[in-house]
Parts: structure tokens; C-alpha cells; sequence
């Protein structure tokens, strides 16, 4: 599931606009990784977005 568990970022939808102006569906997935976060002594995967990760790197 393409979606930040932490600012809840998910996937936008739009279009594909040609040089002739033909528009076709299409999908902007957010940068999804998959990080291992320490939270009061218990390790847990998070699918999180890289802003929220570049975020709480810079937090501590």
C-alpha cells in the first residue's frame, strides 16, 4: 500500500497530457520506504515517507 503512516501521504491522480492534448489516466505513488523505528523499546516496520524520514533524521 502506497500510503505514509506518519502525514498519511498517499497516491494522487491525474493526467497524462500529450503534445496533441490527448489525455490519458495516470498515478503519482509517494517515495514509500520501509524503515525500522525504535518506539519505547519495541521495533516495528513503518512504510513512511522519505520526507518524514529525512525529518526525523534531522530530529534525532
Amino acid at each position: 500500500m502506497a500510503k505514509c503512516a506518519i502525514c498519511g501521504k498517499g497516491v494522487v491522480f491525474g493526467n497524462n497530457v500529450s503534445h496533441s492534448h490527448r489525455k490519458t489516466n495516470r498515478a503519482w505513488k509517494p517515495n514509500i520506504r520501509k524503515v525500522k523505528v525504535d518506539e519505547n523499546g519495541t521495533v516495528k516496520t513503518v512504510s513512511i515517507c522519505a520526507r518524514c524520514l529525512r525529518t526525523m533524521k534531522k530530529q534525532g
